[in-house]
């Protein structure tokens, strides 16, 4: 892959060369530095990447020719947004998918978010034709990878992950998911994560501008990683942070990404998985927790895995009561019909081999004790 050439098919595709400033050109060229000489991708993840990266770019030059057009879309305000985090696998994704069922609350969707332009409309929000679009990668996705379906629930008008709009600035964890990528992912850890908020930030204006409401439900594990360059850009967010067990959280978490490399890699690497995983997630949570303990702990609502698995909706009820939000009636509802619904096809939580990705029950117990005395995970 060369960076010109994605860039030019890119601006080919989009009809425009104006992306609204460079700050995304490093993480580019970092990331495919890293793919052509660190991913080992085969021919189909080769292709998998390089489209994905041109539809990245298109996107984003599609949003600046929105807001060149209409410059008062700057003007809406994101406020006080519900942002969730926590390790992955820990039942985050459920949680989302109840929260999205609140119609107060503006959560960003599958399809909006793959394709954000034209920004969608109240009309039209539920008929778009994107969301049948949307609906068809997703199947693509689920027939390609095997095993996929069942480990988190998915929907082409659920609520997708921040990885999504965080990426236009090629900041964001989303590429890790198809390949190991060490010098990208090393850059990710130390790099201004500040423009990718930036960014964030103006799709949300963005979509919002014709679609409210504008009370937004937001998440993404990876949060915790930078979390204080998300407060810098969203100083009055409040957070819910999920929890599980790390010992069940990091097998599941390697189980999904051995599913997705597998298919796209010459020379599929468990145990590398596992060591990067177990590295990124312990430094996730120290960051995290030294964010609370500097004197943000009260914009902090904790809820555990398996309370959450037992009755969703009392710990739901639980959540909004110490928010000081209104959970409807109609709310209450649909919460409890979407429970109901994705129960039918629930595979429950996996039971992955920890040994196959190198993990060791034990020393994950000692390196994660800091995090289970803080939170007091079983």
């Amino acid at each position: 892959m060369d960076v010109d050439q994605l860039v030019a098919a890119a601006c080919e595709r989009a009809g425009s060369d104006d992306f609204g400033g460079d700050t995304w050109r490093e993480g580019l060229e970092v990331l495919v530095r890293s793919l052509n000489t660190e991913a080992a991708l085969n021919e189909l993840g080769a292709g998998a990447m390089a489209d994905q990266i041109v539809g990245i770019l298109v996107n984003r030059l599609h949003i600046e020719t929105w807001y060149a057009k209409h410059p008062e879309i700057d003007d809406q305000q994101i406020v006080a947004p519900l942002f969730g985090l926590g390790l992955p696998r820990t039942g985050s994704t459920a949680l989302s998918f109840l929260l999205a069922q609140d119609p107060a609350r503006r959560s960003l969707r599958v399809w909006e978010a793959g394709d954000p332009c034209p920004p969608p409309e109240t009309a039209t929000e539920h008929t778009d034709p994107r969301i049948a679009a949307a609906q068809v990668g997703i199947d693509f996705t689920n027939e390609m990878f095997t095993g996929f379906a069942g480990m988190l629930p998915t929907a082409a008008d659920g609520p997708q992950e921040c990885l999504v709009p965080m990426a236009f600035e090629f900041r964001s964890l989303i590429f890790e998911g198809m390949s190991l990528i060490p010098s990208y992912s090393t850059w990710l850890l130390q790099c201004d994560m500040e423009p990718a908020y930036r960014y964030h930030k103006r799709v949300l204006k963005l979509l919002q501008w014709r679609c409210p409401p504008d009370r937004w439900w937001l998440k993404s594990p990876a949060h915790m990683l930078s979390i204080d360059a998300l407060n810098t850009v969203y100083p009055d967010a409040r957070f819910v942070m999920t929890h599980r067990n790390v010992g069940q959280v990091l097998p599941s978490l390697c189980a999904l990404y051995s599913t997705l490399s597998t298919v796209l890699t010459e020379r599929p690497d468990p145990r590398a998985i596992g060591l990067h995983c177990g590295e990124v997630w312990h430094t996730a949570l120290e960051r995290l927790i030294d964010f609370r303990d500097r004197g943000d702990e009260s914009r902090f609502f904790d809820l555990l895995f398996d309370a959450v698995q037992r009755d969703p909706i009392g710990q739901v009820t639980q959540l909004y009561a110490e928010l000081g939000d209104e959970l409807s009636d109609q709310a209450r509802q649909q919460m409890q019909d979407w429970w109901a619904e994705s129960s039918r096809n629930r595979s429950g939580p996996g039971s992955y081999s920890p040994e196959s990705f190198g993990l060791d029950p034990i020393a994950i117990a000692e390196n994660f004790a800091f995090y289970y005395q803080r939170f007091g995970i079983p």
